[in-house]
């Protein structure tokens, strides 16, 4: 079905924008520019509001800790072993969960979700859409990343068990255990497929084919850092294993910026809207998205739901400006760089022809506190 959104302010997130514009779309976007007359199956009058691309959480757990259902919605964090890079977030992921609606309501089209941080290899996210009954009709990319975690939170999981890592030593060192047999996993594997006859196969190992893809570069590490000494070891850990690694939270990324500035990796900026719940947050402040972002640095705003509900990620961008982060960034961190930053830019964060249609009607920008999302389309489909 084509449907058809006229007399729009449209912003592309590419730096061409339309002040009365239109836009003809079905599952992708067909014309996207001056307002021209289009046979369509359905005809909306923007009446002037404001149409984008739909906004992307590129760090959450929406779908893996459900709402209001304790333990039985808690599918997030496997913590009966550190070390799991086999667990696939879609195996988890409830399309049921509150969390997706209040996304939709948000402007929220798509969400990158996986398993929390209580591991310090915790499994392998997704990137899905917000819209649908079953997680395999909504899957936009998956495996999208490998997630892992330093810091306090493996320290805590795992000295309640008596058990490694009580340290960041530990942390550290199990990671570097897992990349080390994935690299002699993946050279005995290249081995055999060059020469089937003087080779032997090596024994199929789950957890390490999972780590194929990182290893290839295929798909980027999520690596859970606040502190300003985790950030560094992940940096770290990716110059030594030559894989692509991105920095989820990143509290401390004032303290380091001159060397966030240097390494320009992407950046995963949040959860801000919260307290400081832990020693490793003491440091959290919203100007860190202006400090950031000036420097040229892919900054990214992310809720962390359940830790800010993901309904919030407007707030937050909102909340960002107000710290003096430009508002073209705060738009562009909500979009086009959270698309970049997840490697799902392809297809989503901005709109043009081919692309896949999801976009959002607003009375104002998402960065204005009073702004309203009227409509949501996903795939074509509306969605709200």
């Amino acid at each position: 079905m084509k449907t058809l959104i006229k007399n729009a302010e449209i912003l592309t997130m590419t730096g061409k924008n339309y002040n009365d514009g239109c836009i003809l779309f079905d599952e992708k976007i067909i014309y996207i520019g001056e307002n021209k007359p289009f046979e369509a199956d359905k005809v909306i009058d923007a009446k002037g509001n404001i149409v984008m691309p739909g906004l992307i959480d590129a760090h959450c757990h929406v779908g893996m800790f459900e709402d209001s259902l304790g333990f039985e919605g808690d599918d997030g964090n496997e913590d009966s072993d550190p070390v799991t890079p086999h667990l696939r977030a879609i195996d988890a992921i409830n399309p049921f969960d509150r969390g997706f609606e209040e996304a939709r309501g948000a402007g929220v089209t798509t969400v990158v979700t996986g398993p929390g941080s209580a591991n310090p290899v915790g499994g392998q996210f997704a990137a899905v859409k917000t819209y649908g009954i079953c997680v395999d009709d909504m899957i936009l990319k998956a495996p999208a990343a490998m997630k892992f975690a330093l810091g306090e939170n493996p320290k805590a999981v795992y000295n309640e068990k008596n058990q490694t890592p009580v340290t960041r030593m530990g942390t550290m060192a199990l990671i570097r255990e897992l990349l080390i047999k994935a690299q002699n996993y993946k050279e005995q594997l290249d081995r055999y497929y060059e020469d089937e006859d003087d080779n032997e196969k090596p024994e199929f190992d789950i957890k390490l084919d999972a780590m194929l893809p990182v290893l290839s570069r295929e798909i980027p590490v999520k690596i859970h850092a606040h502190r300003a000494d985790d950030i560094c070891s992940a940096i770290r850990l990716g110059k030594e294993f030559n894989i692509d690694v991105t920095i989820e939270h990143c509290s401390d990324g004032d303290r380091i910026a001159d060397i966030l500035e240097q390494e320009k990796l992407p950046i995963m900026l949040g959860p801000t809207l919260s307290d400081r719940s832990k020693p490793e947050l003491k440091n959290l402040t919203f100007d860190t998205y202006r400090n950031l972002s000036e420097r040229g640095i892919d900054v990214a705003i992310i809720t962390d739901h359940p830790e800010i509900t993901i309904g919030n990620l407007p707030l937050c961008a909102v909340m960002a400006v107000k710290n003096g982060m430009n508002e073209e960034k705060a738009l562009e961190a909500l979009t086009v760089t959270a698309a970049k930053n997840c490697r799902i830019s392809d297809r989503v964060g901005t709109l043009e022809i081919g692309k896949d249609a999801d976009l959002c009607i607003w009375t104002k920008k998402p960065t204005d506190f009073n702004a309203e999302c009227i409509n949501v389309f996903i795939d074509g489909k509306q969605a709200k």
